[in-house]
């Protein structure tokens, strides 16, 4: 008998057995696996959404004066408050895209303050290139009426309800660059003043650091003597313009704008620019003398009109001249 030949099959069989135990048995060095609960949080890189947030604001309407019905008010192509029963019916003697000078609407006419530089002549003023032009010139051999500049009125007249607006863009120099309405009649006065701009006042201060984009406006009533005024004092401006004006924060000189008034009633006028209401005035008396259009270009040595331009100023077209675009004019009629 071989004892070890029993022996060896025996000693292999005992070790298989011992195998197969260790595999069911659990290591204390290695953890047994154990299915995890899952994880609803975000990855550290991931934000998860805050209820808390503020939404996302609607954006601001886009009014762009120079997208608007050209047969209506401006302003009815973007908040239309023509009353209800009534429509805006064009005056054409009172309108003109001054594709050329028409002798049938438009003078020449000369008012000259004793007080300021000014010196009105019918060579400083024209139709060219789609613009009505006024120009201020230098008159070197002038002492006192060195400022040579202009003045535009209607033949014609307007009397409330009516609406009139003018597309602008003003001269670069220390001058009123004006668009206004007047009677005539300096004892007898009815005069509504829809802007009277200047985008570069000489003086210096606060005050006239807001000038380039301060609209003034205001109204004047002149009976025996007496005068009665109103609106000046708080100009409008044009960053009060809602933020989708596509003119908001433009300055006078760098762009054309549309300045309107619509004269509502006898003591009501409602100022507009580029599209939008702006300020408005109440006359205390009755304001209803017919008025004259007119466009004029004029400066004074006094705190109100921002200070006499230089006189290199009047040499230099690219900033010497007043343009005007066209100008509109409706009456508000029944339907």
């Amino acid at each position: 008998m071989n004892l070890m030949n029993d022996i060896k099959p025996l000693t292999l069989s005992l070790i298989t057995i011992a195998l197969l135990a260790g595999c069911g048995s659990t290591s204390q060095s290695e953890p047994t696996e154990t299915e995890q609960p899952i994880d609803n949080q975000q990855p550290d890189n991931e934000k998860a959404p805050d209820d808390s947030e503020t939404p996302e604001q609607p954006q601001a309407k886009v009014i762009d004066v120079n997208k608007a019905d050209p047969t209506l008010p401006s302003f009815v192509s973007f908040d239309n408050t023509t009353p209800d029963g009534k429509k805006w019916q064009k005056i054409e003697n009172m309108s003109d895209e001054f594709d050329f000078w028409d002798d049938s609407k438009w003078m020449k006419t000369y008012w000259n303050y004793g007080d300021t530089p000014v010196n009105m002549m019918s060579k400083n003023a024209g139709v060219s290139e789609g613009n009505l032009w006024i120009k201020a010139t230098l008159d070197e051999g002038s002492a006192d009426q060195w400022f040579e500049t202009a003045r535009v009125r209607s033949k014609g007249k307007i009397k409330f309800p009516v609406y009139t607006e003018s597309r602008i863009k003003t001269a670069h120099i220390s001058a009123y660059n004006t668009f206004w309405l007047n009677n005539g009649d300096s004892n007898n006065r009815d005069e509504i003043d829809i802007i009277e701009n200047n985008s570069n006042p000489s003086m210096q201060g606060a005050k006239y650091d807001r000038y380039p984009l301060e609209m003034h406006s205001q109204y004047f009533i002149v009976k025996d003597g007496v005068t009665e005024r109103a609106g000046d004092k708080n100009p409008s401006h044009s960053n009060q313009l809602s933020e989708g004006n596509t003119l908001r924060g433009v300055q006078w000189n760098e762009d054309y704008h549309v300045y309107g008034a619509w004269w509502k009633d006898e003591h009501t006028v409602q100022f507009y620019l580029n599209g939008e209401p702006v300020n408005s005035v109440t006359s205390t008396q009755e304001f209803t003398l017919e008025q004259h259009i007119i466009w004029d270009l004029w400066t004074q040595d006094s705190s109100w009109v921002g200070g006499l331009p230089a006189k290199s100023d009047l040499l230099d077209d690219s900033r010497n001249t007043m343009k005007i675009d066209w100008v509109r004019t409706w009456q508000l009629v029944d339907e």
